[in-house]
């Protein structure tokens, strides 16, 4: 039955308007599965090693044994006010809530050496400040489906891993590794010491991504949703691309982007 004959004869009051719809009180809630809550609770997670990807603490707090297990695991912490975490979650978190990761995350310096010792060539993919929890799972089934071999993301600034994440990746976090660094720029660095050409893919730049050549070792940088590529990468990379577009918009969403650069990186490594 349709809902017209539902509300046979209902009218809707003079003058009435739909609802104004916030859309940061439309985007979607951490399940409960995903966070930990509590002072107790959260020491305990962090001395039982689970990967966490930040740690909230209410803003009046002092100084906290949590605190020093986090900045010994090299957690990030953000000081946030007490209505930011009541709005995750009502029950007592006496202050502090932990974002558990979906996954364990990978060192980069093994996935280098490991796809070096099975004669393989590195291809890598470094997000740099994506926030949008489903764009980064968009990215991350796109990069396992051309043969990335695994995702860099910085500690501070990038999106939670979390079971909305693994949705959107239909599966893929579940094979392709994750690293987290904590300076990209070093990264960027080490990467390039170790044989591997780092090219940056944004709108802004001149050289066309059909002239890179991906059949060497290659670690792809695309940028946040927001201001694209920090300029302190742009400086360090080895090569500056740009995805050719015809269109009156000039820009692509990032995980469309991601997906043009790295099928272009297959297409060369396949032909």
């Amino acid at each position: 039955m349709s809902t017209e004959n539902k509300a046979e004869g209902y009218k809707k009051p003079e003058g009435y308007k739909k609802p104004f719809q916030n859309n940061y009180f439309n985007q979607a809630k951490p399940e409960s599965k995903d966070i930990v809550f509590g002072i107790q609770s959260v020491l305990e997670t962090l001395r039982a090693g689970k990967e966490i990807d930040k740690i909230l603490v209410q803003r009046e707090l002092g100084s906290l044994e949590v605190l020093e297990f986090a900045r010994m695991r090299g957690v990030p912490v953000q000081k946030v006010p007490s209505e930011k975490l009541d709005r995750i979650t009502r029950k007592n978190h006496q202050g502090v809530i932990a974002f558990v990761s979906a996954i364990n995350y990978a060192k980069l310096e093994n996935i280098v050496a490991d796809v070096y010792e099975k004669g393989q060539v590195p291809l890598l993919l470094i997000l740099d400040r994506i926030t949008d929890v489903r764009n980064f799972g968009a990215i991350a089934r796109t990069a396992e489906c051309t043969g990335v071999h695994a995702i860099v993301i910085p500690t501070k600034g990038a999106a939670q891993i979390n079971a909305d994440a693994m949705k959107t990746s239909s599966g893929a976090l579940n094979f392709l590794p994750v690293c987290r660094e904590e300076n990209l720029f070093m990264t960027i660095k080490y990467l390039q010491n170790s044989g591997i050409q780092v090219v940056a893919c944004s709108e802004k730049l001149s050289k066309n991504i059909y002239d890179i050549d991906f059949t060497i070792p290659t670690a792809v940088v695309m940028g946040s949703e927001e201001d694209g590529i920090s300029e302190e990468l742009l400086r360090v990379v080895d090569e500056l691309a740009t995805i050719p577009m015809s269109g009156r918009v000039g820009s692509l969403n990032v995980s469309v982007a991601t997906g043009v650069v790295l099928f272009e990186a297959l297409r060369k490594r396949i032909a």
